[in-house]
C-alpha cells in the first residue's frame, strides 16, 4: 500500500532521479513517474 507523504529533496539529487526518470523514459518509450524512480533507488539502497 502506498502512503502519500512530503520530503525535502537537494537540488543534486533532485536532478539526479530526474534524469534516471528521463533515462527510463527513453528506454521504455511509456510514461515512468518520479515516484516510481524514487521507490525503486530507495529499495536499491535499503537492501
Amino acid at each position: 500500500m502506498s502512503k502519500r507523504i512530503t520530503i525535502m529533496i537537494d537540488d543534486d539529487l533532485d536532478k539526479m532521479l530526474r534524469l534516471q526518470q528521463a533515462k527510463q523514459i527513453t528506454q521504455y518509450q511509456t510514461s515512468y513517474s518520479y515516484s516510481k524512480v524514487v521507490n525503486e533507488t530507495l529499495r536499491k539502497v535499503l537492501k
